[in-house]
């Protein structure tokens, strides 16, 4: 009996250590490429569902439904204040937001760039959670036909030029 009672409690140690550790790393991934068809560069930003939520609670001071449009709103005027493109001549590009979708786990954002091909794009500034998380890391992938480029954002790295 005190031999399964040691087992219960190690699985269980197990488990809680597991648990602790398991967001130890705070990443968001953001995928830039163009639509040939539609003519727009489309943006999907993903950030795990925990960071987010933990974000706008200490923001606003109270919990968060992101399928509720007024709280979908709070999270877009966040984001756009903290993710751009500029254009070749540093002037910000007009990013409009198409939605975003969320689930236990992940916040996947949708942007776009009307009528503006990428290579247009001359800089990207990314801050999403990096002014919340100190440990935030966000990685940008530009994708250009068979060509992807990735950025890498954190505290020292808000600004970086797309070329």
């Amino acid at each position: 009996m005190m031999r399964r009672l040691k087992t219960l409690f190690a699985a269980a140690l197990l488990l809680a250590s597991a648990a602790a550790s398991a967001h130890r790393f705070h990443a968001g991934m953001t995928d830039v490429s163009f639509n040939a068809r539609t003519g727009n560069t489309e943006i999907v930003h993903t950030y795990m569902a925990h960071d987010i939520e933990a974000l706008l609670a200490n923001l606003y001071g109270r919990q968060f439904d992101l399928n509720d449009e007024e709280d979908q709103d709070a999270l877009r005027k966040y984001v756009e204040n903290r993710f751009w493109i500029a254009g070749q001549d540093k002037a910000k590009l007009n990013l409009r937001w198409v939605g975003m979708t969320a689930d236990a786990e992940k916040v996947t954002v949708f942007q776009e760039i009307e009528q503006t091909p990428l290579w247009k794009a001359g800089a990207i500034h990314d801050t999403v959670l990096i002014d919340f998380i100190a440990e935030q890391v966000n990685t940008v992938n530009l994708n250009e036909g068979n060509v992807v480029r990735t950025l890498t954002f954190d505290r020292n790295h808000q600004e970086q030029p797309t070329r």
